[in-house]
Formats: structure tokens, sequence, C-alpha cells
């Protein structure tokens, strides 16, 4: 995080080390371990369980010293004589985390507020989002969880080229691919319906992908004479939506209500659903990201590492 990389020289000396893995309004993040190697040699060697302790112990110290500072800082900064309500307090043991931008975390919480726990806290990633597939923001999960146990990069490589393969084969049904959404302001977008003889009708500039893929559908339907026995897409109406591959209606995007799709759009979509679109827009762009926060680089070309040893 940079404005943590950058820090004023008032608040750490640029000689010396930052250990503030993450702030926000009300809350500290220290990076301990540093000054657990120093304190117990063996600190290595200890099961983890030990670790939690021997942090928390650390962190109960420092949170009595700060809230003993915090008798010097009512008076001198808000004139605040005798008592006060300023106080530190250790939240959690986090055995590790991963911190993308402020609000954005997740953290491998093992202990809190002096309870032994197993948990993961996760703040505004991508893959939480609503109108992420819940198919790939399970796998980015799962992903996430076993790097923060200690997974090393080539078991994670071989997991996304196994998932990818699932994707790209048919594996996994295009019904758990499409991006969710509630459509909202199909009217606004629809500039004129499309006429007798006509298929599509004239979509505004600016809409969003979701309104658009909608109007498409509601389209092809009544285009092929399925309305009669489907629903249109209505406003409100929560659907998914998909990237497709060059076609002979020029259709970019589809949408589609996963209970109710006509089996001739179902063999449409099937047969021009672009899963590599899928796969690449919307979890390989967010994974390049964490792996670029990792330090690490995301390939899943096998024969790069060959061609790059001759």
């Amino acid at each position: 995080m940079k404005h943590l990389e950058d820090t004023p020289w008032w608040i750490c000396d640029e000689k010396d080390t930052n250990y503030v893995a993450y702030s926000d309004t009300d809350s500290i993040y220290i990076h301990a371990e540093p000054l657990l190697r120093h304190l117990y040699p063996t600190f290595n060697e200890m099961p983890s369980e030990e670790k939690d302790d021997k942090l928390e112990e650390i962190a109960l110290k420092y949170q009595d010293i700060i809230t003993d500072s915090y008798d010097d800082l009512a008076i001198n900064c808000f004139n605040a004589k005798g008592k006060h309500r300023l106080e530190m307090k250790t939240e959690c043991v986090i055995r590790a985390a991963y911190f993308r931008a402020t609000r954005r975390y997740a953290q491998w919480i093992t202990k809190q507020e002096g309870i032994t726990k197993e948990s993961l806290d996760v703040k505004g990633l991508e893959f939480k989002k609503a109108n992420f597939p819940p198919i790939l923001g399970k796998f980015f999960h799962d992903v996430l969880v076993d790097v923060l146990k200690g997974s090393k990069q080539t078991e994670i490589d071989d997991r996304l080229s196994s998932f990818k393969k699932q994707i790209l084969d048919g594996t996994i049904p295009l019904e758990k691919l499409g991006n969710p959404q509630a459509v909202k302001k199909l009217n606004k977008y629809t500039e004129r319906k499309a006429r007798s003889g006509e298929m599509f009708s004239v979509i505004g500039k600016g809409a969003p992908a979701a309104v658009k893929a909608s109007i498409i559908y509601n389209d092809l339907l009544r285009f092929w004479g399925l309305d009669k026995k489907h629903n249109y897409i209505t406003q409100g109406s929560k659907i998914k939506w998909i990237y497709m591959k060059p076609n002979p209606y020029q259709i970019d995007a589809i949408a589609f209500l996963e209970w109710d799709i006509p089996e001739k759009i179902r063999i449409f979509i099937e047969q021009y659903a672009d899963r590599k679109k899928i796969f690449e827009s919307i979890l390989l762009n967010k994974l390049e990201g964490f792996y670029n926060d990792l330090g690490w680089t995301l390939n899943l070309n096998p024969y790069q590492q060959i061609f790059f040893n001759i």
C-alpha cells in the first residue's frame, strides 16, 4: 500500500523500518514477527498455537503502554484533565493477512479478544462483490485461504490451470459462469424497439453491459417467437450475462434468466459463449493483481519456462 510505504519522517525515520502493515480510522495492524524472533530465538520451532500465544502476550503489554500514554495525549491535545475514555485495546491475533488497499483485505484470525478461533475475515475484495460469479468467487476465496496458510505458487498455478481447463472444456456449466446482476433502466436505454421485420432494438449510448445484454435477450425471445412460453427480462429482474464470440448476429454479450432459458437460446449461448474471455476478464484479471501483490508472476503457458531454458 503506497500510503504506508511513503511514511512521513515524523512517524518513521527514513532509515528505520516501518512495521505497520495496515491502518485505518481506528485500527492499526503491526507486523510483529521480527520482534518475536528477537525475543524468542527458537520462535521458528514453536507450534503455531504457541506463536499465537507469544504474539498475544506482546500485544497486551503494548496495549497497556499505549493506553497509559493517552493520559498525556488527553491533556496536551484535548485539554481533558482527569478521567478520559481514550483506550487502546488488542482485538485479535492474525497469523497471516493480505492487505490490498484501505478497507480491502483478508486476515486469518486465530485469536479474538482472548478466545482461540479459526476464521477468515474478508473485507472489500473484488470476489466478494455481488456481481462476481459465485463459482469464480469461491475459487478465489479458496486460493486466498491456501496462500494465507502457506501454499506455494506452484500449487496455486496448478490449481488455476486445472480450473481454467474446466471452464474452457465445458465441465463448468455456463449458468454458473454468468455475471449475476439486478438489471435496471431497461426503458431508459431502449431508444427504439425493433419494428416489424427487424431483429434488434436500438440501444442508447452508454447502456451498461447488463442492460444491453438484457435488451438483446428480449429481442431474440420476441424474434424467435419464444415469448409466448418464456418470460421477458423486466425492470429489476435478477439476471446473468456472459460474453459471446463472433456470431451471425454480432452479439457481444447476452443475458438470461437462469430459471427460464428457452432451449433454442440455450443452444445458441452454448455454441457462441466466449469461455476464454469469461475466464480472462473476470477471474484472471483479478488474480493478476493478487499475484503482483505477492511478488509472483502469473503465467499459465506451460512451455514458457522450457522456451527460456533453451
